[in-house]
């Protein structure tokens, strides 16, 4: 436990001014974390992170991260999909060359990872570009649903959620989270509104927290499959980037959907 406090003592000393900052230190934050991310589904898939494959996904996360004034060096005409449809196509080519080791499968589960993390930490640097308030609130929606289904389920909880993906999980301490997001985020959205009416994204607040406990046991689900803990330990107590980011991979991009960014 004292690991974990200081880890996210150390954590938000420095993520927090990079939000409040904004522009370029954020987006290279952003590219960091989407590389250490696809670095571990590379890793669970047992690749070398130095390996062809691995390579062409951290490329692939960076094209999709970078904001569109960021891509000015892909030649003219070339867009962000088109170029990352090219590096998809290495990805396909390379099962020819390495048939034995690297297979079809292999490219399916690097192009979804690195649209998985590239979409979400795109959709998060266009939040801080609307301004920090927005970018607050889905961090906001996010962080009460961890905090409140944790507090109360611990202390509620009886029914389990999704034992087969996260048995520690209950229906209580699920509830419990989204209600706490819902009132919290009502408060905050009185005093710094985002996006539409006050009583739509109360609404909203609801369906993204939802969403984002969704995100969390996918990012399980992606665990037990690889029959691994954590998705990586890079940060002492709490795991992976992964691992803490889970469920902002998801709400993130909803945002970006609905219009709320």
């Amino acid at each position: 436990m004292k690991t974990r406090v200081i880890t996210a003592v150390v954590a938000l000393a420095i993520f927090i001014p990079l939000i409040i900052f904004g522009s370029w230190p954020l987006t290279i934050a952003a590219l960091v974390l989407g590389i250490v991310a696809v670095g571990e589904i590379t890793t669970m898939k047992k690749m070398f992170v130095t390996s062809f494959p691995a390579l062409i996904s951290f490329l692939g996360v960076i094209l999709l991260i970078l904001p569109q004034n960021w891509l000015k060096f892909l030649p003219h005409g070339i867009n962000r999909l088109e170029a990352f449809y090219v590096l998809v196509i290495l990805l396909l080519l390379y099962t020819v060359f390495d048939i034995n080791k690297f297979s079809f499968d292999d490219v399916g589960v690097l192009t979804l990872g690195m649209l998985y993390v590239g979409f979400g930490f795109n959709a998060f640097i266009a939040a801080r570009a609307v301004n920090f308030q927005t970018l607050l609130y889905g961090m906001l929606v996010v962080w009460i649903t961890d905090s409140g289904a944790y507090i109360f389920g611990r202390q509620f909880g009886k029914h389990k959620l999704a034992p087969r993906v996260s048995p520690n999980k209950t229906w209580e301490g699920s509830i419990c989270g989204s209600l706490s997001a819902v009132v919290i985020c009502a408060i905050y959205l009185k005093f710094f509104p985002v996006g539409y009416s006050w009583p739509m994204m109360v609404l909203w607040t609801l369906v993204l927290s939802i969403c984002g406990q969704f995100g969390d046991l996918i990012e399980s689900s992606l665990k037990r499959h690889y029959g691994v803990k954590d998705s990586g330990k890079i940060l002492p107590g709490h795991g992976g980037i992964l691992d803490r980011f889970d469920s902002m991979l998801i709400v993130m991009p909803l945002m970006q959907l609905i219009g709320i960014i």
